[in-house]
């Protein structure tokens, strides 16, 4: 089984917080619960919070973007609107050696 599903596309998930980060902590634990509840699911490869902590940076698959704007929906980041989402698609053409033979042994 293949890392990245050959029928997915990838994704860039830009979540930018658009409020106070006084008003983002009641959301985290919520958050975190969907985050891996995606991991577990297959959606999410990889997340993590920005440095300066503005929002968090997201690199997921998913057959196509009205599916991952549903899984979106269920963010309680974005269902309490505390976050702007920017989601772009990407073909990779070129990689790390060492994350080649990570998927290709994947797809083995």
């Amino acid at each position: 089984m293949s890392l990245i599903a050959k029928e997915n596309r990838l994704f860039v998930i830009d979540l930018e917080y658009t409020v106070p980060f006084d008003q983002i902590e009641p959301v985290l634990a919520p958050h975190m619960d969907f985050v891996a509840q995606a991991y577990q699911q297959g959606h999410f490869l990889l997340s993590g919070p920005k440095d300066p902590r503005t929002g968090g940076i997201v690199v997921a698959q998913a057959p196509n973007l009205e599916t991952l704007q549903a899984l979106l929906a269920q963010d309680p980041f974005v269902s309490e609107n505390v976050v702007k989402v920017t989601i772009s698609s990407f073909q990779p053409s070129n990689m790390a050696p060492a994350l080649r033979d990570v998927l290709l042994s994947a797809q083995a």
